[in-house]
């Protein structure tokens, strides 16, 4: 006889090989006019579908349910620990979080699902040694077609990057909205780069994200490589702000590829299958040469060109460090098949930026005192302080040239 107070925990009990059909088979008797489906997709989490306001659910109250609770720290963003923690538990790490700053999500739980008019039964379970869980999902509904529709919304949904940066780090993803806010304010009107520098970049990437029609006519393979060097301090991670803020892509950000559990190569699958999915994206892999390792080099290159199609993806990579490239990912144009110098800029454009910070302050500042009813000052006037900077750094351009 089937207990459905006891299903989860007599099949925890079981060796892991056998959890699965077990289950399987044990729903199809309690449920026989139900048909199920089963996965273990990681973008799957009901509870943020639920949180969207897109589904209903509660927990089914005849069965104990595992509940995790975690809270997220002072500073309001998902941490690198707390992803860890969720990761090692087995719990697909979502980042919505409650006012006080805690998140639930379930390890093991059976809940009552309504959605479009549908009632459906989810079963989500964790099983496995610490730094190899295994997550999977029954979904049990009256029609195939019901249960495979609800799957395909929920994780469309969660694969969508609304309003936040995904994060890669410490083995998993995090929607970090708190980024996407800073760079609200990176716009690439305020970076000075030598020559038409900035204007081919951000010009190359509008065509490339509007061209998808024109590579498929020529039976070009849709994907960007991108490459930013030059020594630090000159621009590269701004530009990589500011070409984010005007594209108006999804952005996946890699932070590193090491976890204390896992291997780089299930890391590098991981990243560049989510970047698959968000296409048409950019994902950013800052300090390539750092990321890079002997161990892990081969699994990158195959990511980047290897029978698995990148279509729309842009991968935006920068170095300090050229000479620490392999040449097989420096030189092969299949890979990065475009580099931008970013060389020490000249006199006339330290100069440029320099102005453009100090216009910005000066102009705030006369804002501020016209606001406090001040009696403005003509820009003609000498005793303009916008009108005597310019003309000390046009005086200074020119004994520099």
């Amino acid at each position: 006889m089937i207990i459905r107070e006891h299903l989860l925990n007599e099949a925890l009990r079981l060796p892991v090989n056998d959890i699965e059909y077990h289950m399987g088979q044990q729903l199809a008797a309690l449920l026989p006019d139900k048909v199920c489906v089963h996965g273990g997709e990681s973008l799957f989490s009901v509870e943020e579908y639920a949180l969207a306001g897109l589904c209903t659910m509660e927990l089914e109250t005849s069965v104990y349910s595992d509940i995790m609770t975690i809270w997220q720290g002072q500073n309001h963003a998902a941490t690198d620990s707390n992803m860890q923690t969720l990761r090692m538990a087995g719990i697909v790490p979502i980042t919505t979080w409650s006012k006080k700053g805690l998140m639930e999500r379930a390890r093991n739980a059976w809940f009552v699902v309504n959605w479009q008019e549908h009632d459906l039964n989810v079963i989500v379970m964790n099983w496995g040694e610490t730094f190899t869980k295994a997550y999977h999902y029954w979904i049990l509904a009256d029609s195939k077609a019901i249960a495979e529709d609800f799957l395909v919304a929920v994780c469309e949904y969660n694969a969508e990057i609304r309003g936040e940066i995904l994060v890669f780090d410490g083995g998993c993803w995090r929607k970090d909205r708190d980024l996407f806010q800073e760079l609200q304010n990176a716009a690439l009107d305020g970076l000075v780069l030598h020559g038409t520098l900035k204007e081919d970049i951000l010009s190359d990437l509008e065509q490339f994200f509007t061209s998808h029609d024109l590579y498929d006519r020529f039976r070009i393979p849709w994907k960007r490589g991108i490459l930013f060097v030059g020594p630090p301090g000159n621009g590269k991670t701004y530009a990589i702000k500011g070409l984010i803020n005007a594209l108006h892509r999804p952005c996946l950000y890699v932070k590193s590829f090491k976890t204390d559990f896992g291997t780089d190569e299930e890391n590098i699958q991981r990243v560049f299958n989510r970047a698959r999915k968000s296409s048409p994206c950019i994902l950013v892999l800052e300090d390539l040469d750092a990321l890079i390792t002997p161990q892990n080099r081969a699994f990158i290159l195959n990511e980047l060109d290897g029978f698995a199609a990148n279509a729309g993806v842009v991968t935006l990579a920068t170095t300090n460090h050229p000479e620490r490239l392999d040449p097989a990912i420096l030189d092969r144009p299949s890979r990065f098949d475009r580099k931008y110098p970013f060389a020490i800029p000249e006199l006339p454009e330290r100069l440029d930026a320099v102005m453009a910070e100090q216009v910005a302050v000066l102009r705030e500042q006369m804002i501020s005192t016209a606001n406090a009813g001040t009696e403005a000052v003509e820009s003609s006037d000498d005793s303009n302080p916008l009108s005597a900077w310019a003309r000390m750094m046009s005086a200074a351009r020119r004994s520099g040239s």
